[in-house]
């Protein structure tokens, strides 16, 4: 079982990079002579602590532990870790000794893309080796006690499973608890619109009047379109149909081989471009709001900008989900997008014609190896346990892949140089500024996320042209979008949400937040008040499809299954 690990790390790690960052580990001690003597120094002092924090451990004293335990560390919550001595001390090694590499690697070469890798690497090799991974485990044991050693035996199958169907990662999600058009993607509607890369549905209304202007919902097509329409209850689409609005939403292709020529032009003509024609066709109306996540956002964006420049004014809301318009500041993600890697990167594409989910998933699952392998490596495998039963494990295993030629241009376009921030970019013949975007827009950034960060999604309120309302939320970047109101969501924000005009926003993010009133409840609220004021009078619904665009199937339609 080790030896595979060490095959999938070393094909997952390829691709991102690491390799160099890794073998520079060693050299960088020799570079920084002062900042290893202290760390060595400071890391044998934690561990000549341990044995006496170990004895009062023992004898119900308060242990003063050398390196303190973090409450939030579900890996340790059994009491053992804390009220054995043995396990107490195997968990102060653990800790004083990811704290000693955490120190070496800040100290660094100079190389701030090498140390963020290096850094990165030590982060997950540190991960594979906490205590809580192997069967020594206190909670492993008292469950195999518990099971008469069956959960073991039942772990041990899961694991010969994954191993042999899923590329050696654990199941993370009962997948068998949901269905897209049933209990995901499950907001009625008929699919109006079909061509070679993009599916249109639009929902079926659920009052007896809606608001005069419509949506149109621009999902990122590096994920399936039901982020935005997830779980009954959860689904933004869903929630926004109930509350007096049209709704349409995107759904792309899941790329094959044969679309490894496909461009971000053919996304944008093909795609929004096309969208907002059939939407102005069926409905009506000269006027429409986008809602937009993620990279969805960033194509949103663009096609905003390239239709205020060349005068056509249809977009009259705007609203970006944890969406990145600026990417110097782009966290994580940034070390995985320097010119080595996109090099590796697009190799793997060539070959194949596209990078496949699966790679782009089992990345990002290295950079939170913690949360998204080793906590159901342990729950799964040596506990025996059945995944739970949730919707956003559901939809994210869902994954799709990206078209060759598309992919790389976004990647060296946007990650590597910026372009569309610096006002360089031109879409489908057009060159954008985003500053020609001068409908309002709502943009929401998330606490916690580590995809784009939410000082770099703050940016927007300095590149648009427009008023902006910006809301930071709880949650990740997934989680922050799937905020339905509920007992532990909040949100902070600047002024009331219905007002004319927005109150003026600092350029500095930390400003910002210092100014920002918090909320106990969901953003969701605040985004309905927001995007009603600006959705015209109250009408009677439009009708479902037109004689020219008539309705094809019933959502979720086909190219979600694709």
């Amino acid at each position: 079982m080790l030896d595979h690990v060490h095959k999938k790390l070393k094909s997952t790690l390829d691709p991102i990079g690491w390799g160099p960052a890794v073998k520079s580990v060693a050299g960088r001690a020799v570079r920084n002579p002062q900042a290893v003597t202290a760390a060595t120094t400071e890391y044998a002092g934690r561990l000549v602590k341990i044995p006496a924090a170990a004895t009062r451990v023992f004898n119900a004293d308060d242990p003063k532990p050398p390196m303190p335990l973090d409450p939030r560390d579900r890996r340790f919550s059994d009491t053992a870790w804390r009220e054995n001595p043995a396990y107490f001390s195997l968990l102060q090694s653990y800790l004083a000794t990811r704290a000693y590499v955490e120190e070496l690697t800040d100290a660094g070469a100079g190389d701030p893309l090498q140390d963020g890798k290096a850094r990165q690497f030590a982060n997950l090799m540190l991960d594979v080796l906490a205590p809580s991974n192997f069967l020594w485990n206190p909670g492993v044991l008292t469950r195999a006690f518990e099971t008469g050693g069956a959960s073991l035996l039942r772990g041990a199958r899961y694991a010969v499973h994954d191993v042999l169907n899923r590329g050696g990662l654990p199941l993370k999600v009962d997948s068998d608890a949901f269905t897209v058009g049933e209990n995901l993607a499950a907001t009625p509607g008929k699919v109006v619109y079909r061509n070679d890369l993009i599916e249109l549905i639009q929902y079926t209304p659920q009052t007896e009047q809606v608001h005069g202007v419509p949506i149109l919902a621009a999902p990122p097509w590096i994920n399936k379109y039901y982020i935005l329409d997830l779980a009954p209850g959860r689904s933004l689409a869903e929630w926004a149909v109930q509350h007096g609005r049209t709704v349409f939403m995107l759904s792309y292709r899941n790329p094959d081989e044969s679309m490894r020529h496909i461009t971000m032009d053919d996304y944008y003509v093909n795609g929004i471009a096309a969208a907002l024609d059939v939407v102005e066709e069926i409905t009506g109306s000269p006027k429409i709001e986008v809602l937009s996540i993620c990279l969805g956002g960033a194509m949103a964006a663009m096609a905003a900008a390239r239709a205020f420049a060349v005068g056509d004014k249809r977009v009259t809301a705007f609203t970006m989900l944890n969406t990145l318009l600026d990417y110097s500041q782009v966290g994580e993600l940034g070390l995985l997008t320097d010119p080595s890697t996109l090099d590796l990167v697009e190799f793997r594409m060539r070959q194949q014609g596209f990078l496949s989910g699966k790679e782009m998933a089992g990345s990002f699952d290295m950079i939170r190896a913690k949360d998204l392998v080793f906590n159901y490596w342990v729950s799964r495998w040596m506990k025996g346990e059945k995944p739970a039963a949730f919707d956003i494990l559901a939809w994210n295993e869902d994954s799709t892949s990206m078209p060759a030629e598309m992919h790389s241009h976004y990647l060296r376009s946007l990650y590597g140089r910026n372009e569309l921030a610096e006002g360089l970019y031109v879409l489908d013949g057009q060159p954008l500024n985003l500053h020609d975007i001068t409908c309002d827009t709502y943009v929401v950034g998330a606490i916690n996320d580590h995809i784009v960060p939410w000082t770099s999604s703050y940016q927007a309120v300095n590149l648009l042209g427009g008023d902006v309302r910006y809301v930071l939320t709880n949650g990740g970047h997934v989680a922050g979008a799937v905020n339905p109101p509920g007992k532990k969501v909040w949100f902070k924000a600047v002024g009331a949400p219905d007002a004319e005009t927005g109150s003026p926003l600092p350029a500095d993010p930390q400003v910002w937040d210092d100014a920002a009133t918090r909320y106990e409840h969901s953003w969701w609220e605040d985004w309905t008040a927001w995007s009603n004021k600006r959705a015209g009078e109250l009408v009677p619904p439009p009708a479902m499809g037109s004689a020219a665009h008539p309705p094809l199937e019933d959502a979720p339609g086909t190219y979600v299954f694709s």
